[in-house]
Parts: C-alpha cells; sequence; structure tokens
C-alpha cells in the first residue's frame, strides 16, 4: 500500500497507523530518497540506489505501508502496491502541521533551510510549480492502473484507518 500526498497532510501517522493496525511493515520514501547528512534532507540519494534498496528492504514482504511520493522516479514501486490512498488537505492546515512538526523536531527552527522548505511545501498548491505539486500528481495518479483512494487529511486518524479498511474489503 502506498499511502501519498503534500507534506503535511498526513500520510506518515496514516502509514504508520495502518501499518500498526494490520501488523505490517512500515516505511516512508524519504528514508530512501535522502542520503544521511547532518542537517538532513539536503542530499538526493540515486535512484538506482534508492530503488536497489527498498527492493532489498521491504518490497519482497507479502505485506507493508509505503508513504510518501514515489511520482517520477519509482514506477517498479508502483506496480507492486495494492492500492494508493492519496491524502489531500487545505494549505493553511498543512502548514500549521508543519510549523508545528518543524518546533517539535528542531525546537523553534527559522533557518533559511526550514524557510526553504516551508515555502517548497507551500508552493504543491501552485499549478504553475515545476516540483511536487497537486497538479503533477494529479497527473501521475490518473494514469496509474493501481486502485486508488481519495481521503480528506484533515479527518481523524481512526476515521481514515477505517475508511481503508473499508475500502479494501
Amino acid at each position: 500500500m502506498l499511502v501519498t500526498g503534500a507534506s503535511g497532510t498526513g500520510t506518515t501517522t496514516l502509514g504508520r497507523a495502518l501499518a500498526d493496525r494490520w501488523s505490517v511493515p512500515h516505511a516512508d520514501v524519504d528514508d530512501y530518497f535522502w542520503l544521511p547528512t547532518s542537517p538532513p534532507y539536503t542530499e538526493k540519494r540515486p535512484v538506482e540506489e534508492r530503488l536497489r534498496l527498498m527492493n532489498e528492504l521491504f518490497l519482497p514482504r507479502s505485506s507493508w505501508v509505503l508513504t510518501g511520493s514515489v511520482m517520477g522516479w519509482g514506477d517498479s514501486v508502483l506496480a507492486v502496491c495494492d492500492g494508493v490512498v492519496f491524502l489531500v488537505a487545505d494549505s493553511e492546515l498543512r502548514m500549521r502541521r508543519l510549523r508545528e512538526r518543524g518546533v517539535a523536531r528542531y525546537g523553534e527552527v527559522d533557518d533559511v533551510a526550514h524557510r526553504a522548505f516551508l515555502e517548497w511545501a507551500r508552493s504543491y498548491d501552485d499549478p504553475g510549480f515545476t516540483g511536487r505539486s497537486r497538479a503533477r500528481h494529479e497527473r501521475w495518479l490518473a494514469v496509474t492502473s493501481r486502485p486508488l483512494l481519495r481521503l480528506d487529511g484533515a479527518a481523524a486518524v481512526r476515521d481514515l484507518v477505517e475508511a481503508v479498511n473499508v475500502w479494501l474489503v
């Protein structure tokens, strides 16, 4: 199962909750996409290496939950997903969650990298943005052959888990 959407929609939270409910492993794309650096999230891992690690560590398992975006580089990962859950949430909610997450992880963060990340995340709703955007996500999802469930990331996690479980029956 792939749970995807913009940063701040709750993909990781939902993915962990689903993995716990189903007693299966959870993996986050960021752990494969980025090389371990300090500060984090500054150097991308080459695509071939990402896919090799994913194939070694969790894709061969019978069941798992992956959270994040593989759009543009992970079609082979998408091909083995049972389905895709696409979370959406309004920009104001996403940005509030991202600011709160930054404070929870790093304390009062107001450095250049954090501001750049928030600006990047805010751009998701701009259809002209050339990075990961809602428009690009929609185009990518429109051509997938995997079953697709769209959910509102503003809903309570327990309600989202239940919606996914009902969808899978």
